[in-house]
């Protein structure tokens, strides 16, 4: 299990022998090690195929409720099954499973108690009464993450789950629904503390990933939200201070490909002069984060296709989007385009229209295309030039015909 080892521990391994394979297994990667396959430094495979019959975990993100806890373990006592309960708080653990104990009050129900801290034997003995099914329900720290195949437990409550990473408490959540019984799981917060910015991504990242072999998203988020580390450093994770990520990751896939022998593009300026208010306003999304994550998504836009697709997953998420988000993603398609045209400038107003080419485009090309398209007016001056008469456009209909124009092979 890749979490379990640090950077020393994985150098010593592939120095035991020159030249060996590593072959790495993970249900959630972590950030360095996915960013490096995602770069093709490294090759991976995606096992994606779950067990026969096997369900996927209901997962709830909730506020701390004893209520709603007590009635969880009732039900799967109910049904003859066992409740894992995670509380990473060794001086509170024991009070914590005598409460609920009392609270829970079934004559079926065997509490036990497991953390980091016990003697092995006593540490053993409780495992092993929980895998002889003794125990029906164990409150324990994080030590159950790995390593336990329990196919009678059904329900996991993880208690101060903001206080976990993202992987954690998707190795968590596996403990569980490792049968054909639908599984449950709750992951609880402190309701009277506020959630960090980082928390609350990893909570809703762990509520929105519950399809079986959602681990390789799980991964991409907490790469989102971690960053990616250094690439031959000791740091696991966290952004490049210098440069920044995006920056870091652009710099070194464009050298991979050289390194391939690729062709890579080239990445000139185009300015964009465009009369449309474009922005996600503060009425509609108020916390910035939010809509930073938003104009990210827009910013990758690459065509009509995979717009059509992030407004899509935006309106299912915030409702009935605005013209101003709407203006963002076409303007994104169209900077696309422009891309792949040799473009230096856009301007579209009230007073001009036009697509300003840098000197080395091909005029050939240009001419060729704008034959197709009555309404443009080619000119040399400068730079070579093609012109609509705002007269007969508004903003709208000269983006939209424009971006056609581009598309246009």
């Amino acid at each position: 299990e890749e979490q379990r080892f640090g950077v020393k521990a994985k150098e010593k391994l592939k120095q035991l022998k020159n030249n060996v394979d590593v072959l790495t297994l993970s249900a959630t990667p972590i950030p360095r090690t996915l960013s490096m396959t995602l770069m093709a430094i490294r090759d991976i495979s995606i096992i994606n195929t779950p067990p026969v019959n096997r369900l996927p975990v209901k997962t709830y993100v909730l506020g701390y409720n004893e209520d709603i806890i007590v009635n969880a373990i009732q039900d799967e006592l109910k049904r003859d099954g066992q409740t894992l309960i995670v509380y990473n708080n060794i001086d509170k653990i024991y009070a914590l499973a005598n409460r609920l104990e009392k609270k829970v009050a079934l004559s079926n129900a065997h509490f036990d108690v497991a953390h980091g801290q016990m003697s092995e034997i006593a540490l053993e003995n409780a495992i092993k009464r929980l895998y002889d099914k003794e125990t029906n329900v164990f409150v324990s720290t994080t030590l159950i993450e790995n390593g336990v195949d329990l196919p009678k437990a059904n329900t996991l409550i993880v208690i101060d789950s903001d206080k976990l990473g993202l992987s954690q408490m998707y190795q968590l959540r596996g403990r569980v629904g490792r049968s054909e019984e639908q599984a449950f799981a709750y992951f609880t917060y402190d309701k009277e503390k506020t959630l960090t910015v980082e928390a609350s991504n990893r909570l809703e990242a762990i509520v929105e990933n519950t399809d079986l072999g959602s681990g390789f998203k799980i991964a991409m988020r907490d790469l989102q939200i971690r960053g990616a580390g250094e690439l031959l450093g000791k740091v696991q994770h966290g952004h490049m201070v210098k440069i920044g990520y995006d920056m870091y990751a652009k710099l070194l896939n464009e050298t991979i490909k050289r390194l391939k022998g690729e062709k890579v593009e080239s990445d000139r300026d185009i300015k964009l002069d465009i009369a449309l208010t474009s922005k996600i306003p503060n009425s509609f999304i108020d916390d910035e984060t939010e809509r930073l994550k938003i104009i990210a998504k827009l910013s990758n836009i690459t065509g009509k296709d995979s717009a059509k697709k992030i407004l899509q997953e935006l309106t299912l998420t915030y409702g009935k989007l605005p013209k101003e988000i709407y203006n963002l993603a076409n303007i994104a398609i169209l900077k696309a385009a422009a891309k792949k045209n040799d473009i230096k400038q856009i301007i579209i107003n009230k007073n001009q229209i036009a697509i300003i080419y840098y000197e080395d485009a091909d005029i050939n090309t240009i001419l060729n295309k704008v034959k197709r398209f009555t309404h443009f007016k080619f000119e040399k001056s400068t730079l070579p030039t093609i012109k609509l008469d705002p007269k007969f456009f508004s903003v709208h209909t000269a983006l939209s015909y424009i971006t056609e124009y581009l598309l246009n092979k």
